[in-house]
């Protein structure tokens, strides 16, 4: 007797196991059954055309300056695309203009300046431009002193804003 009872027992053990294992897994199965995934809007051709617009906005301002210039400049783009003041859209805080007294004001002056360009010019600026449009949108990196940051401007001008200066990076000075 005592030699079947060792292989019956271990079989009930492993039935047993085997269940709690069965069990488990469907209690997973069914919570990843009824998790509600959220209906973006973002299909990857949206998403390409934020980055290139992006990518083009921290060419044209911070084309040669530090990464971290370059990453002030796309994450001013960004805050102002999550603020209620500006535009929803990185594509249209980018190509955004204002008319004050029959005069067409660009948010960023490179676009009214220079929008007929077609194509950059310095390839190498304009790929570093897109790796660090793509670490800021994609990858949601920031610099936490400009989390807040709404507006710059190059060093060169003084435009004499009242806005909260929160920081100086290369040639150009950020402000909430």
């Amino acid at each position: 007797m005592t030699k079947y009872t060792k292989p019956f027992l271990l079989a009930l053990a492993g039935i047993f196991v085997l269940n709690i294992l069965i069990t488990t897994i469907n209690t997973k199965l069914d919570k990843l059954r009824n998790v509600k995934f959220s209906n973006s809007d973002i299909t990857l051709a949206v998403r390409q055309q934020q980055l290139d617009c992006l990518t083009k906005n921290i060419y044209y301002e911070a084309g040669s300056e530090p990464f971290e210039g370059k990453v002030g400049v796309a994450q001013v783009t960004l805050n102002r695309a999550e603020s209620s003041a500006f535009p929803n859209d990185i594509c249209r805080v980018v190509y955004q203009k204002t008319v004050i007294y029959d005069k067409v004001i660009c948010q960023f002056s490179w676009y009214c300046e220079t929008a007929s360009r077609i194509k950059p010019i310095y390839s190498k600026a304009y790929q570093e431009s897109y790796e660090v449009a793509k670490k800021v949108l994609l990858e949601n990196f920031r610099l936490s002193i400009l989390k807040d940051a709404m507006y710059f401007h190059a060093t060169s001008i003084a435009p004499n804003w009242r806005h909260q200066k929160l920081a100086q990076i290369g040639n150009h000075i950020f402000y909430k």
